[in-house]
């Protein structure tokens, strides 16, 4: 309990935890009042086809918030403090408290796990709210099944980004590709216009937990099954690597 509070206490040291909190509270709640606003000519005549997704887009798409929390958990251990803190990085402090590596991964993970969720609660709040301003009456049931699944989907992304750091030890390389995926251009939509295969990747399957879209390919189950296997198999992969690393190389 002791690690698992050590690691909270870092995360909300970090200065640009506050951005993730900014972003993955309000970003998803802004989406989605610009899809209701695209949305509301079509939805009050009774004729879209998109009311389902109404608000929900702006869970799928507003994650990066809990993306930069994962990433900054695992780059912040990496920095190079300056010359006057001695040149040293955090790693070396905490792999010096803590009584293995494992205990240390499985802390941070709790840490991370804890706040995003914590964050797509608000997340939620400020979407269902956003949609609800735009739409009134016309808004669409949010269904606490659905809801559950975005936060499983927004927890799962951030153990992802944490577990891919932990492989690169740097946070650019994260961020530019998961942002970049969740919210410029999807390489897994554009790879499942090719190969049904794409269905399978991370987040395509994590959308299926709680988008009811025409193409969807899987269960809410099913989806959520397939993206924790894909955390799952990360962090193990993370953890053996990180066993077997010197830090200081």
């Amino acid at each position: 309990m002791r690690a698992f509070n050590a690691e909270l206490s870092k995360l909300f040291s970090l200065p640009g935890i506050w951005l993730a909190f900014l972003i993955g509270a309000f970003a998803p709640a802004v989406i989605a009042a610009l899809d209701s606003i695209a949305q509301k000519e079509e939805i009050i005549a009774g004729v879209s086809t998109r009311l389902s997704e109404v608000g929900y887009i702006g869970l799928a798409l507003g994650v990066q918030g809990v993306i930069i929390l994962g990433v900054l958990a695992v780059s912040s251990e990496f920095l190079t403090e300056s010359s006057e803190s001695g040149g040293g990085q955090q790693i070396t402090t905490s792999l010096t408290v803590f009584s293995s590596r494992l205990h240390f991964l499985l802390a941070k993970a709790g840490a991370v796990t804890v706040i995003s969720i914590l964050l797509c609660v608000v997340a939620i709040m400020t979407t269902v709210s956003a949609t609800h301003l735009v739409l009134g009456e016309y808004a669409p049931a949010f269904e606490w099944s659905r809801l559950i699944g975005a936060v499983c989907y927004w927890t799962f992304t951030a153990l992802l980004a944490l577990g891919i750091t932990v492989l690169t030890k740097n946070g650019i390389i994260p961020l530019a590709v998961l942002i970049t995926n969740t919210s410029f251009v999807s390489f897994s939509f554009l790879l499942s216009k090719v190969s049904t295969l794409a269905f399978y990747l991370p987040d395509r399957a994590g959308i299926d937990m709680f988008m009811s879209m025409s193409d969807s390919f899987h269960t809410p189950f099913t989806g959520g099954l397939v993206m924790f296997v894909w955390v799952a198999v990360h962090f193990i992969v993370a953890v053996m690597v990180f066993h077997r690393r010197d830090v200081a190389s």
